[in-house]
């Protein structure tokens, strides 16, 4: 059911219902807008500023959105702590978060864990090495799925329809390296599911590479992927495939488990 409300005087049909437009303010919030007025907040939710105005209180006033000193919004904890309890994101990384460490600290490079969401890959752990070098992603983030190596693991498991989605295009070329041509990355998906790992050479920046291997659960679906992320050539590929794919098991036999672990084998098979 839809109401009306008044805006600027003048009494117009509301933009949806209450949770829809409530929801759009809160996307409204973005990486390059974590904080933004309350103008802000309607122009980018495309919701009426009275409107905008009423349901920014109430949100305030549960904690998904709190103020700063400047008295802009931005997001609250009472989100986070609700978001926190998706059974994909910490949950799989409690389980995850052993093996990540000891992959992080054998290859001192950064080391992501990733899920797909739709026809998107969103990360839900990442972890920055002594020696890493720099990237683009953040818990949370979402990247499309053809240019990462943890999104191309991915896209290699998902359902026939998810591949044809994201084969259709458009592309998002990054640096002359990334895969934009839907005939390479069907080869680049082929050759990810018969080796066992997916490599995305310079396609996000023009001096890393992504080594990623599938994440399973108990019942051997691919749930997750987990990567190294390490300068390009520095170490080969070679070296990195069998640290991803040990630790990548370690975590879908953590999953199939139901626990997480307590005493485990590293990936150079020290024990910890």
């Amino acid at each position: 059911m839809t109401a009306t409300q008044p805006v600027d005087g003048v009494e117009r049909a509301s933009t949806g219902p209450v949770v829809a437009r409530a929801l759009r303010l809160l996307e409204a919030f973005s990486d390059a807008h974590p904080t933004l007025s309350l103008s802000d907040i309607s122009r980018r939710s495309g919701v009426p500023l009275s409107t905008a105005h009423r349901l920014v209180a109430e949100l305030e006033a549960w904690g998904a959105l709190e103020r700063d000193a400047r008295g802009r919004y931005q997001v609250g904890l009472r989100l986070w702590e609700v978001g926190a309890l998706a059974p994909r994101g910490p949950g799989l990384r409690e389980r995850a978060l052993p093996y990540l460490e000891d992959l992080c600290a054998v290859t001192r490079e950064n080391v992501q864990l990733a899920v797909r969401e739709d026809d998107e890959i969103v990360y839900v752990e990442r972890l920055a090495g002594s020696r890493a070098v720099g990237v683009l992603t953040r818990v949370g983030g979402r990247w499309a799925m053809t240019a990462t190596g943890v999104g191309l693991v991915l896209l290699a498991h998902a359902p026939t329809d998810v591949v044809e989605r994201v084969l259709d295009g458009p592309f998002t070329r990054h640096t002359p390296w990334t895969l934009t041509d839907p005939t390479r990355v069907r080869q680049a998906l082929a050759a990810t599911r018969v080796r066992g790992y997916a490599v995305s050479e310079r396609q996000i920046t023009d001096d890393a590479t992504s080594v990623a291997a599938p994440v399973h659960d108990a019942t051997g679906e691919v749930v997750a992927a987990l990567s190294v992320v390490a300068h390009h050539g520095r170490p080969p590929v070679s070296v990195l495939a069998p640290l991803v794919r040990t630790s990548a098991a370690g975590v879908s036999h953590a999953l199939a488990a139901g626990r997480p672990r307590r005493r485990h084998t590293n990936p150079q098979g020290g024990r910890s």
